[in-house]
């Protein structure tokens, strides 16, 4: 492991973070009574509820009371949270993108609550609704220090509805607390909870948020004290079997498939505290498509998991080294495979068992086995896929994590060399948050194995990130040995040595239209281990952003780069094209333009355009999305990507397009329907998918998804299938 990746755990490991200046807090009374959540608020048992009020506002400003204020009143049985809520207004006039449930955006009325439900600032349940009475639920990883902390793919069952009035809106959620995992006897929880109102263009919280800090952070939470300590949560018994009748077929091949499949999932509640969840014949089919990117690069882009049997406590599995270079667990790797012309297909899953959750107050555990299928025409074994983890808190909300990953074949192929007969990876990890979350940081050590390879193979990596009002540092070191695999990682490239130095200053201006802007500075460097840590890659950028008060933003960029080709290699992917010739450098310059407008318009859009070297040649790129709303009703969005590289003769020049409308009707809160189209020449592929929604009963869902793809020059077809899938949820 290179020497400064071992001395930067000292660092970490010695910082001291700073308390909290506040500590929001109010009593959550025991009643006998039920509540119907219809959002009225009309029963008498409200008004002997304390309340949670005085939110502080979040935005535009951070340092006063909310203008428009919210009040929260909580309840609770044996069986169930009850939870009221009013919050004024400025008008009638809520935006909303639809009546789908699990909605996300800065530029929709909404209001949520979370819940910290073991007082560690590390995970946490969000519980969500709008004016419209539209419910949502999420899960809060990581202590909510970024994006990817938010998770939308979670369901639970709970009930919710909104009413709206003059210049106010009311809701009423009932939530049981089998839906929640918390300790027996438990008398208090943290909680917060934050309003987006746009019709004032102001955003807030209960508990105060700094601007500098992400509104979902969980560092900044109240408590909500019980009156009775809570007693054991006896979770039912979730059965959710499916039923999925496919026709298809693939004109290329000229061949077509019917088939009818049986199976399902269930949930267990192990006490209060561990799910475990047993799946048979699972039905991955893609009732929701992948996004289409356009990729520039030589290496390959992940994308986001949304099968529901990968998503209770998914950080326990898949947080493990780094996001973007190193992530030893990718659990989209299960279920799918390469065939012996190298094409990925679907790789059939027989079942699989996960358990996860809490066993103590502060660790955490989780263990994953699921059996492949073989397929022995595509050359592909019957594979054995475990991970077990570990999580266990220290300081205040920092935590110390250790796995070991397997895949594995107990049978022997001809098809499969030695050296593929199993894989393993053992690792640690240290995560660094402060109370505050002002330092936040990792350190970690993995090492894998294959069968007659034990030396070396290792990957390791630290990085720090000081967060403050005015001043951001952000450093990342990372070694990646040529050797290292994990099979069920996502490892973007290996024999590498990165690093990473940004600084960041920002301003917050008193008076004008900007709410704030920032310079950054962000170096980008890459070394290769293995020969003599050659220079291979940098990336020197220099930016400018803005954020004004009406939501707006607008960025400007310059990078100056530098790529090592060891290999030919051809940008465009043109059919026949001529490589770039490798063993070679090249440097190049772009500045780039983004701009993104008021998400609470009807019509918003977002635009980024960059011009300039592109290796030896030039690039020219726009990518835009824009949205139209003809709420609560009709979603329109377009989602456009255009790069236009042209290269020196021999070599290929291209334009390259990729072009998705997309159209969401609901009908009702029940019955959705969608139609994505996704045009992309890089693929050579012109795909339909067209989904009706009904959902007949809480997380019960009937499907009917039409596919169609066409080669795009040719306009012949390529695939086309439907799906007929019902699923149902049911508890015992």
């Amino acid at each position: 492991m290179p020497r400064f990746l071992c001395c930067s755990l000292f660092p970490l490991l010695t910082i001291i973070s700073s308390a909290q200046s506040q500590n929001k807090s109010f009593t959550v009374k025991h009643i006998s009574e039920t509540i119907t959540a219809d959002g009225a608020l009309d029963e008498p048992i409200w008004a002997t509820a304390e309340s949670a009020s005085e939110f502080w506002q979040y935005f535009p400003s951070d340092d006063v009371q909310a203008e428009k204020q919210s009040e929260i009143k909580m309840l609770y049985d044996e069986k169930n949270l009850y939870i009221g809520i009013k919050a004024n207004s400025s008008g009638k006039n809520y935006t909303t993108q639809s009546l789908k449930r699990d909605f996300r955006g800065s530029g929709i009325d909404s209001f949520s609550l979370l819940f910290d439900t073991y007082n560690d600032g590390t995970i946490a349940f969000l519980f969500g609704i709008n004016p419209y009475g539209v419910r949502r639920e999420a899960l809060i990883s990581g202590g909510g220090t970024d994006r990817n902390s938010f998770n939308l793919s979670w369901d639970v069952k709970w009930e919710g509805d909104a009413k709206i009035y003059g210049d106010y809106f009311t809701a009423e959620m009932v939530i049981p607390l089998t839906s929640l995992k918390f300790k027996e006897g438990a008398t208090k929880w943290r909680f917060n909870s934050y309003r987006i109102e746009t019709q004032s263009n102001e955003r807030s919280s209960w508990s105060r948020v700094p601007q500098n800090q992400l509104i979902f952070n969980l560092a900044f939470m109240g408590e909500i004290e019980f009156e009775k300590p809570l007693g054991k949560s006896r979770t039912p018994l979730a059965i959710i079997p499916y039923i999925n009748a496919l026709s298809q077929k693939d004109f290329e091949t000229d061949e077509g498939l019917n088939s009818l499949k049986f199976g399902g999932d269930s949930k267990i509640s192990i006490g209060n505290n561990l799910n475990l969840d047993i799946t048979i014949n699972p039905d991955f089919s893609q009732v929701e498509v992948d996004d289409q990117v356009t990729n520039l690069t030589r290496f390959e882009v992940s994308l986001p998991e949304k099968r529901q049997f990968f998503i209770d406590n998914s950080d326990l599995f898949a947080s493990f080294g780094d996001q973007r270079d190193a992530n030893p667990f990718f659990s989209r790797r299960i279920g799918i495979a390469k065939d012996t012309a190298d094409n990925t297909i679907e790789n059939k899953i027989i079942g699989g068992v996960r358990l996860s959750g809490k066993l103590t107050k502060d660790l955490r555990v989780g263990l994953l086995n699921i059996q492949t299928a073989e397929d022995v025409e595509n050359e592909i074994a019957s594979n054995n896929n475990t991970m077990l983890a570990f999580q266990q808190r220290v300081f205040s909300r920092s935590n110390i994590g250790m796995f070991f990953i397997n895949k594995q074949s107990f049978k022997d192929y001809d098809f499969v060399e030695r050296e593929d007969e199993y894989n393993r990876v053992l690792g640690l990890d240290y995560n660094l948050a402060s109370k505050d979350n002002t330092w936040n940081g990792k350190i970690f050590a993995h090492k894998s194995f294959r069968p007659d390879d034990n030396k070396g193979n290792l990957a390791s990596g630290a990085t720090m990130f000081y967060n403050s009002r005015k001043y951001n540092f952000y450093a990342k070191g990372i070694y990646i040995d040529e050797d290292f695999s994990s099979d069920l990682g996502f490892v973007r490239r290996t024999d590498i040595v990165k690093s990473i130095l940004s600084v960041e200053r920002v301003f917050w201006p008193e008076k004008g239209i900007i709410q704030n802007h920032s310079f950054q500075f962000f170096p980008i460097v890459l070394w290769s281990p293995s020969r003599d840590y050659k220079n291979t890659d940098y990336d020197f950028r220099t930016s400018w952003e803005a954020q004004f008060k009406d939501q707006s933003q607008l960025g400007i960029e310059m990078t100056n780069s530098f790529i090592f080709l060891f290999e030919g290699f051809d940008p465009t992917d043109t059919e026949g094209g001529i490589e770039l010739p490798g063993d070679r450098g090249y440097h190049y310059n772009n500045v780039g333009l983004s701009y993104r407008s008021d998400m609470r318009k009807i019509f918003a859009f977002d635009i980024e355009s960059s011009v300039g070297r592109f290796f030896n040649g030039k690039r020219f790129s726009v990518e835009s999305g824009m949205t139209l709303r003809f709420q609560p009703k009709v979603f329109l969005s377009l989602l456009l990507n255009y790069d236009q590289i042209n290269l020196p003769a021999p070599h290929s020049s291209a334009d390259i397009w990729l072009l998705s409308p997309k159209i969401d009707i609901t009908f009702s809160k029940s019955l959705f329907w969608s139609t994505l189209v996704q045009y992309s020449n890089q693929r050579d592929n012109l795909g339909f998918n067209s989904r009706l929604q009904w959902r007949f009963a809480p997380l019960s869902d009937l499907f009917i998804v039409y596919n169609d793809n066409y080669f795009v020059n040719s306009f012949m077809p390529r695939s086309r299938s439907i799906n007929l899938k019902l699923t149902y949820w049911l508890n015992i």
